[in-house]
């Protein structure tokens, strides 16, 4: 196996892990947001399970790019970015109605403890990720795989944004915070889906370095 082909397999090993890994984060964090009635970490959750499906491109478009660095995106790649577009436009449109009526109702999480753990260990986790996706994509001299480590810099946002929403609900607990969170949540969330349509119409990678 030569040095080329070692590296596509990190690559796509590191698509495969961050699948499974957003698939065991949506799971808990979403458990865990409806059991403690926080809607930011239930929000978090549920964009685990989109990014799973954008997970699944990225680890097709790896295949891709393997057998022919120069190929275009092709049918498969673009379907799941107007899915996974699609799926965020519903998640934010859930969670925007969902924090209008929490602030209405003057609604308080049980606790956002578990939003600060997940939230630090998606933090450690997403960063270890970007930092390795990048070096395996400036030894390949990769375009696509250096986009993919940019665009998961968005989770490290989302999760910061959950740290810190979390963080100040336990030390103020103002009901609202919780909902402010998931607001801002959001909008990151509608940036993803509106990439993604862009994405799915084009033959550019990633924009999320804009962010």
């Amino acid at each position: 196996m030569n040095s080329h082909e070692k590296l596509y397999k990190i690559a796509f090993w590191l698509a495969v892990f961050t699948i499974v890994y957003n698939i065991v984060e949506g799971i808990i964090s979403t458990y865990l947001g409806f059991e403690d009635e926080s809607l930011t970490l239930f929000g978090f959750g549920s964009d685990s399970f989109i990014e799973v499906i954008s997970g699944l491109g990225i680890a097709h478009m790896i295949i891709r790019i393997k057998k022919n660095p120069n190929s275009k995106r092709d049918n498969f790649e673009r379907t799941a970015l107007r899915i996974t577009g699609f799926a965020f436009y519903m998640l934010v449109l859930g969670l925007v109605i969902t924090s209008v009526y929490n602030i209405w109702i003057n609604h308080k999480p049980i606790t956002t403890f578990w939003g600060l753990v997940i939230s630090v260990i998606s933090i450690i986790v997403m960063l270890g990720l970007v930092l390795w996706k990048r070096s395996v994509g400036r030894q390949l001299k990769s375009e696509p795989i250096l986009a993919d480590a940019n665009c998961t810099m968005v989770c490290i946002y989302m999760s910061v944004i959950l740290l810190v929403s979390s963080g100040l609900y336990e030390l103020f607990q103002i009901s609202y915070i919780d909902s402010i969170g998931t607001l801002i949540l959001s909008y990151f969330a509608f940036k993803e889906g509106k990439e993604c349509f862009e994405k799915a119409n084009s033959d550019t990678y990633c924009s999320c370095q804009k962010h």
